[in-house]
């Protein structure tokens, strides 16, 4: 059974004058188990919307998306935010840290509002920590956000989505505010964590040199029958 399934998506913007803005139309997509793969499409294309819907964050509207057997669209917005603590991870262009919190905190803190309730704070701490050593940061674990680099703070959000031990990692132009270099990092940390953990990446992105680092490339332009 494939991970995602989505059948018959179409989602539409509202905007003045009371014509919606038609966004998505997608007959098909399936996402396989333990599979990595890159959605390609420029900006405003739908790329971010078609994450935050196989994500729950945003209501599918018409049609229908499964992910991990779950109909997304039969849930209340408070189910699918639980559902999503438990199966998703989500890596963010803009990092998405918490200020006031260093980065074991901001690590953790996943965990608190979706994690396993029957599990040991002491245990989630050191799963924490475990995460941020795995991509480099131990030494960091301590220190907030501004006292990081850019890379650094694309670090922690990648522990931070793994926290949970997620079915499904998303990540939106997780490359787009760093250099050549840190880029690199964040996408070799991102694809080796993932297979690692059994868990399926799912990447969009318009940059040619993010989409050469894997196999199966899809392009929203065919995917999606609004031109």
């Amino acid at each position: 059974m494939s991970l995602v399934e989505i059948r018959d998506l179409k989602v539409e913007y509202a905007r003045s004058g009371g014509v919606p803005l038609p966004v998505l139309d997608i007959p098909e997509l399936k996402i396989e188990p333990a599979s990595q793969l890159c959605i390609r499409g420029g900006s405003g294309s739908g790329k971010t919307t078609l994450l935050n819907i196989i994500a729950g964050i945003l209501s599918p509207g018409r049609g229908t998306v499964v992910l991990d057997g779950a109909d997304l669209a039969q849930m209340s917005e408070a189910e699918r935010d639980r559902f999503r603590g438990r199966k998703v991870g989500f890596v963010f262009q803009t990092f998405n840290l918490l200020s006031g919190f260093t980065a074991a905190e901001n690590v953790l803190l996943g965990s608190v509002f979706a994690g396993d309730p029957g599990e040991k704070r002491a245990d989630r701490t050191a799963r924490a920590r475990e995460l941020l050593e795995k991509v480099g940061l131990s030494g960091r674990a301590e220190h907030r956000p501004s006292a990081l680099s850019a890379g650094e703070q694309q670090r922690v959000a990648i522990a931070r989505a793994l926290m949970n031990r997620p079915r499904l990692v998303l990540a939106d132009e997780p490359t787009g505010s760093l250099d050549e270099k840190n880029g690199n990092q964040v996408l070799d940390l991102m694809t080796n964590l993932a297979a690692a953990a059994g868990a399926t990446l799912l990447l969009v992105t318009h940059d040619p040199v993010v989409m050469a680092r894997f196999s199966t490339v899809l392009d929203l332009a065919r995917l999606n029958k609004i031109v």
